[in-house]
């Protein structure tokens, strides 16, 4: 397996990181942490050290008895420096929890500490999770570091939103969990893996650092009267997942968002809609500035020719005909209107064994650079559910996409979107 060297920076949630250590052994891999000094506060290193089976180091100058080695290497005979030696060693750093003060010092390239120091000389690829106070994680000083450093290829794992520290205190910053964090640290090393490790600099940012990015995620709801709606089954988790992934690839993402319902995640630019009639609206004033768009939303088909006013009572009807009409193909028409340089994707929610087959030809009517097909006849993935698994069609090929986690098809598919811009 691989070798994660974890930092654990002070804050409440530096508890999770020990779930985090005992996940990774129990998954096979070797660990090492280093910790803040503030870290202690909350942890100290005798758990970790436990739970890695590796000794673990707080300060610069402290002796490192494994001599930068992670469990199952053999040590080098010399005395190494430690901040070089283990990053050396390392196939992913992870920063779980990173405090604000540690974000501040990784966005301004200090070397306070050894979990900055060790930050600086990483060569493989630095994955960062924020967990804060939501007035600290949402001030324009934390989300500038951190866009500091996602422009220069730095993985940012965006916070849960709930209950916080501080009694009574709700809102974004929360840690997520060690399950979750993992999951994302191997998707991470897996990429880097495909990449012959190159994800870890600046370098392989510059695709995305600054990149335009809309994506429409949900269902729309089309009104049959003032409470009830035609819809579909869309939670808006694979047009988050897109989102989240492009923002941690350094894009400057705006999600249109109907009906979603999930945590809104921090330094998105977030528009509301629910109707098709409001997502088209949204789309011809946000696409033009756009250099990607990716359509996740499910957008429903057809609509009520007349909402009734108020709610309409069962009375003693026995049967209520509605008569509906066609709404607008919102991405065709936006694909009529597209300008050089602009990557379109679409997606493509289809029932049974001709799913292949339709994504194909919406390929080729919508004049469409992509489209994901998923097979919604199954109930294990797609809607409403937090795994998914795909087909990614362009004019060149055909790339299926295994069973995952909906954040590691959103990566398969923001990879596709680069080799179509390159």
């Amino acid at each position: 397996m691989s070798r994660i060297l974890l930092g654990v920076s002070g804050g409440i949630a530096a508890y999770k990181a020990l779930e985090l250590v005992r996940l990774a052994t129990a998954a096979g891999h070797a660990v090492r942490v280093v910790q803040t000094p503030a870290s202690r506060r909350f942890v100290g290193s005798a758990s970790f050290a436990a739970l890695s089976g590796a000794p673990v180091l707080v300060d610069e100058f402290e002796r490192d008895p494994a001599r930068g080695a992670f469990p199952g290497q053999r040590p080098p005979e010399h005395e190494p420096i430690s901040h070089l030696e283990l990053v050396r060693n390392a196939e992913l750093y992870a920063i779980a929890p990173a405090s604000a003060n540690t974000i501040a010092k990784l966005a301004h390239g200090q070397a306070a500490d050894l979990l900055s120091s060790a930050a600086l000389a990483a060569t493989c690829p630095l994955l960062l999770a924020p967990a804060m106070n939501n007035h600290m994680y949402e001030h324009p000083a934390v989300q500038a570091n951190l866009q500091t450093l996602r422009a220069r290829g730095v993985t940012v794992v965006e916070p849960d939103s709930g209950r916080l520290a501080s009694k009574g205190e709700q809102g974004v910053g929360r840690l997520p969990a060690p399950a979750r964090l993992l999951e994302l640290c191997e998707e991470l090393l897996a990429r880097a893996d495909q990449a012959g490790g190159a994800l870890a600099g600046p370098e392989s940012a510059g695709a995305w650092a600054g990149l335009r990015v809309l994506v429409t995620a949900g269902g729309t709801r089309e009104p049959i009267d003032s409470v009830r709606f035609i819809g579909n089954s869309s939670s808006g988790r694979m047009g988050l997942a897109l989102a989240q992934a492009a923002q941690a690839r350094g894009a400057t993402v705006t999600v249109i968002a109907a009906n979603v319902a999930l945590p809104r995640p921090a330094g998105l630019q977030w528009l509301e809609v629910r109707t098709a009639a409001e997502l088209q609206a949204a789309c011809e004033r946000e696409f033009p500035t756009c250099e990607v768009l990716l359509m996740a939303a499910a957008v429903a088909d057809f609509r009520p020719v007349q909402a009734a006013e108020g709610k309409l009572k069962k009375g003693g009807r026995e049967r209520l005909e509605l008569e509906l009409e066609p709404t607008a193909d919102v991405l065709s028409a936006l694909a009529a209107h597209r300008r050089a340089g602009q990557t379109l994707v679409g997606f493509a929610a289809e029932h049974g064994a001709k799913a292949l087959q339709y994504g194909r030809l919406k390929l080729r009517e919508k004049h469409l650079d992509a489209i994901v097909v998923n097979d919604i006849s199954r109930a294990d993935i797609g809607f409403e559910v937090d795994r998914n698994e795909v087909t990614i069609i362009t004019a060149a090929e055909e790339r299926h996409v295994a069973p995952a986690s909906k954040a590691r098809v959103a990566e398969r598919i923001l990879d596709a979107v680069q080799e179509l811009r390159a």
